[in-house]
């Protein structure tokens, strides 16, 4: 059974890319614009992520908020967060005062480290750790 991974970003060239890039690794890859089209996605439990990589600065609710959620909703999905911009250290304040720490990729993020990232998240010796050939 392949691996699951939800990749939420606002900008849908990159998380289009990413899906593609994730699904030609091997993984069963789901990309969406919005937390909200996130949480649709995951809230009939039919499918559930077990590696979430997420923008921090979206429209409506921002990256950190969804990991909380998705983290309540997907025991035991890993979540990585990546941006692009510098209020994010903001963000990540307020989320660890309220017991959540997250680490967060600097926007661009080489597809190669996202995919190796995964892997280690997901403990996985099966998973694709590069892009292939």
């Amino acid at each position: 059974m392949r691996q699951t991974v939800l990749i939420v970003d606002d900008e849908s060239v990159i998380a289009d890319t990413l899906g593609i890039i994730f699904s030609n690794a091997g993984y069963d890859a789901r990309s969406v614009y919005s937390a909200e089209q996130a949480l649709a996605l995951v809230d009939g439990g039919e499918w559930q992520p077990q590696a979430a990589i997420l923008d921090v600065c979206l429209p409506m609710m921002n990256g950190i908020d969804l990991a909380i959620l998705l983290q309540v909703l997907c025991p035991g999905c890993r979540v990585s967060l990546f941006s692009g911009h510098s209020a994010t250290a903001d963000l990540l304040e307020t989320a660890q005062r309220n017991g959540h720490t997250f680490q967060v990729m600097a926007k661009p993020v080489h597809p190669d480290e996202l995919l190796r990232m995964t892997a280690e998240l997901l403990g996985s010796d099966t998973a694709a750790a590069s892009l292939p050939a």
